[in-house]
C-alpha cells in the first residue's frame, strides 16, 4: 500500500514522522512539507480544493460548541453496534473523524491520539474514531497502530454527510489518486466522498464543548485543546 504522495510508501512516511519527538502540529507540517517538495503538483491541486471549500463554507454549519451533538449508532471494527449515549453514559467524548486508513495525516493523528488516550485517568473520556472505511480496514489498522480506541466505520459517509462534513475530491485530485489510493474498494462504494477531518469534544450532558472543523486535512485539533476540553 503507498501514499499519495512520491515514492515512498505509506508505512515509511509514518514511521520516519511518527519518530520525530515533536508536536503532533509539528509533525503534520513536516509531513505536509515533504509532499509538496516530493510532489508540487499534488499539493497545489489540494491548495485549490481547499480554497474552493473554505470559500464555500464547507464543514461551517457542523454542531458548534454549546450545541447538542446529534446522536449515532455505528459498526466498530468487529460489526457491533456502539451509540452516541452508550459512549455518554460513561463520561465525555471525542470524537474523531479521519478520512480513511490510507490516509497518512489520519495515521499520524491516531498515533498522537492513542498516545492521547493512555493519558486520560478513568473518568475523564474517551476518544474514538470514525472513518468510512470498511471494518476489515479498520480492524487491520487497529492492529497494526495498537490503538487502544474504537474506530467506527461510516458507511458510505452517512454520518458525516448528516453533520454536513462530507466533500467530494474533485476531479482533478481523483485523477491524481485513483492510479495510487484505490478509494472505492476501500469504501465500498465509488462515490469519492471523504469527511472533512474534524472533532467535536462532546460532554456527558451531549453538548459540544469544544470542536474543530478545517477544510485543510493536513490540519487537526491539538492533543492539548482536545485534552483540556475532555477535562473541563
Amino acid at each position: 500500500m503507498t501514499a499519495d504522495f512520491g515514492t515512498e510508501t505509506l508505512d515509511d512516511a509514518f514511521r520516519r514522522v511518527r519518530d520525530l519527538d515533536v508536536s503532533l502540529k509539528e509533525q503534520l507540517q513536516s509531513f505536509a512539507e515533504n509532499t509538496r517538495q516530493e510532489r508540487p503538483e499534488f499539493a497545489a491541486a489540494v491548495d485549490r480544493l481547499i480554497d474552493r471549500l473554505r470559500r464555500a463554507g464547507a464543514g461551517d454549519s457542523a454542531p458548534k460548541p454549546g450545541e447538542p451533538m446529534p446522536g449515532f449508532v455505528l459498526p466498530d471494527e468487529n460489526g457491533d453496534r456502539v451509540s452516541l449515549d452508550d459512549l455518554l453514559d460513561e463520561g465525555a467524548v471525542a470524537i474523531t473523524f479521519h478520512r480513511g486508513h490510507w490516509c497518512p495525516y489520519c495515521r499520524i493523528n491516531i498515533n498522537a491520539l492513542a498516545q492521547a488516550q493512555k493519558e486520560l485517568a478513568k473518568g475523564e473520556g474517551q476518544i474514538i474514531g470514525i472513518m468510512p472505511d470498511l471494518q476489515k480496514l479498520v480492524a487491520e489498522l487497529k492492529k497494526q497502530s495498537n490503538v487502544p480506541f474504537t474506530i467506527l466505520s461510516d458507511m458510505d459517509n452517512g454520518y458525516a454527510l448528516s453533520l454536513n462534513l462530507t466533500i467530494w475530491v474533485g476531479a482533478e485530485l481523483q485523477r491524481m489518486l485513483q492510479d495510487r489510493v484505490n478509494i472505492p474498494a476501500f469504501q465500498g462504494n465509488s462515490s469519492w466522498m471523504l469527511p472533512i477531518p474534524a472533532t467535536f469534544v462532546v460532554g456527558r450532558d451531549g453538548l459540544v464543548r469544544a470542536r474543530f472543523i478545517d477544510p485543510d486535512y493536513r490540519k487537526r485539533m491539538t492533543i492539548t485543546e482536545m485534552l483540556a476540553a475532555m477535562r473541563s
